[in-house]
């Protein structure tokens, strides 16, 4: 059976970055693609413009952090915060990995086995004929779940309380543990926007049956 192609929906490109942002792009993100010689060991799907994906980096300096992210504004974003004025990465973030494109073209074509998979404030894409677009469907989900190593866990957070109660129900009848409690963590700049208008993000924290 042919295998059907991936669409990744949302933005792609914003607006026009800056002459230092362009040559980070061209001369600085080719070094941090990952390495098939090397497994990364926390995954962030979607990191915007990288705050917790820097916060990740710093407390877990032995460990390689892969950030997916097609968001070409969001990824210059992310290398302008960790270079230096000489455009050399800051050695706190010297184990961070990117991939700048749909995270299912990459996980589609390696094993890794990941510790923690961090997925906040996706688009809710909260118009019903827009449903098919969420990424957080329970193929999407499920998928992930092989890639989760021993102990591992996938932590989910959204302002949006239709699309978590929806994410819910995608997983309700699997057998996976499901930990809906409170998750402390860095605020990023999409939950400051908050454009569910909601009192505060809810988590839902996925792992293997013990």
């Amino acid at each position: 059976m042919e295998k059907q192609e991936i669409r990744t929906f949302g933005r792609r490109h914003g607006k026009k970055l800056s002459i230092r942002k362009e040559w980070l792009i061209k001369n600085v993100l080719p070094r941090l693609a990952p390495q098939k010689t090397e497994n990364a060991d926390i995954l962030e799907i979607g990191f915007g413009a990288g705050e917790h994906m820097r916060e990740l980096a710093v407390a877990n300096p032995d460990k390689i952090v892969l950030g997916a992210e097609p968001f070409v504004n969001g990824v210059a974003a992310l290398l302008s915060a960790i270079s230096d004025d000489n455009n050399t990465i800051k050695p706190e973030y010297k184990n961070i990995r990117v991939w700048p494109d749909d995270v299912r073209l990459i996980l589609d074509k390696n094993k890794f086995q990941f510790s923690e998979i961090w997925i906040l404030h996706p688009d809710p894409w909260p118009k019903a004929r827009h449903e098919k677009r969420r990424l957080l469907n329970h193929d999407f989900i499920m998928s992930l779940i092989k890639h989760l190593a021993p102990n591992g866990k996938i932590i989910i957070g959204t302002d949006h309380w239709e699309y978590y109660d929806w994410i819910l129900s995608q997983i309700a009848n699997s057998n996976l543990d499901i930990n809906t409690n409170v998750t402390e963590i860095i605020t990023t700049r999409y939950q400051q926007k908050n454009m569910a208008h909601t009192t505060e993000p809810r988590y839902i924290v996925i792992s293997l049956p013990k």
